[in-house]
């Protein structure tokens, strides 16, 4: 099943966690490294990616999952 991807502060670095998983798909030392990996995932996994700032609340939000009004043009 394909989880919602979140961008987290963790120990002084930046961690790509699955929604509802408690171990980190993976660590990265600057906060737009995680956003490429976690981008990567939910792209592939047609799913939301939540980007969190230091303080761990959500700063940005992209989606990635089938769209029922895509843009025209």
């Amino acid at each position: 099943m394909a989880t919602n991807q979140h961008v987290v502060p963790r120990n002084g670095n930046w961690a790509v966690q699955g929604a509802g998983n408690s171990r980190a798909t993976s660590i990265h030392n600057t906060q737009a490294e995680a956003i490429d990996s976690a981008r990567d995932i939910a792209q592939n996994q047609g799913t939301e990616l939540f980007i969190h700032g230091t303080n761990g609340r959500i700063r940005e939000r992209d989606s990635y999952g089938n769209d029922p009004f895509p843009p025209k043009g």
